[in-house]
């Protein structure tokens, strides 16, 4: 993608990054305080690696997957200042980071259109990067994102997250479909538990779906919910 001399910045370069781990521990200390679910570093190498997967079965340029990955690893990386905002405040970290380390602008740019629209009330699928990174990021629900170590305090969130004992994303590129599979223990939450909370956060991936040119669907213990 680059024309200029700067040099192949990649996700090994970008983890290796002591202000990116500092930044990426300092954010989920912060959505823990907040009460929120795990946004630290399990969160965004998954939402890293479901990004892979998707723009690996799209067949896009090798490069264009490396910029995707990195985006997906930075893309919470705002949540260090607070959870209000946090794409628009995560790019402008992510820029200040990328630059630093001598990132071709051009590339950077696709980096953070994915990072400041990845958020449902705002944020829309600007790109197939974008698209990826979106489905990517919330199709990571389970129970391992859970902080809160009292079962008995669990809000909705906490109670549907745990109930999700297994999740992954799987492509049919012959059927374009993109489908989220869950398998959730309804004894910590029902699956219109799951609707209630997360219904936004589907749309959104339909709308990034349909950016690529797929449909998605999601299957709860084994039903296609469409």
């Amino acid at each position: 993608m680059s024309t200029t001399t700067a040099p192949m910045i990649t996700l090994k370069d970008v983890k290796a990054n002591p202000k990116v781990k500092t930044l990426i521990d300092g954010a989920n200390e912060v959505m823990k305080a907040m009460g929120y679910t795990e946004h630290g570093h399990r969160h965004v190498q998954m939402v890293s690696d479901i990004t892979r997967y998707i723009m690996e079965r799209l067949e896009v340029a090798p490069r264009e997957i490396e910029l995707a990955r990195i985006a997906a690893y930075l893309h919470d990386i705002g949540n260090v200042i607070n959870r209000q905002d946090h794409p628009i405040s995560g790019a402008n970290i992510a820029f200040t980071i990328l630059n630093e380390m001598g990132m071709a602008v051009e590339e950077i740019a696709p980096i953070l259109g994915a990072i400041g629209n990845h958020e449902e009330l705002l944020g829309l699928p600007v790109s197939t990067m974008s698209a990826a990174v979106i489905i990517a990021d919330k199709s990571d629900v389970h129970f391992s994102r859970v902080q809160n170590p009292i079962l008995e305090t669990f809000d909705i969130h906490d109670r549907v997250n745990y109930a999700v004992q297994k999740s992954r994303v799987e492509m049919n590129p012959d059927a374009k479909v993109i489908q989220l599979v869950l398998e959730i223990d309804t004894s910590y939450a029902t699956v219109m538990e799951y609707f209630e909370i997360f219904l936004t956060r589907m749309i959104m991936c339909r709308k990034s779906a349909d950016t690529i040119g797929y449909s998605f669907q999601l299957s709860v213990n084994g039903l296609n919910l469409g």
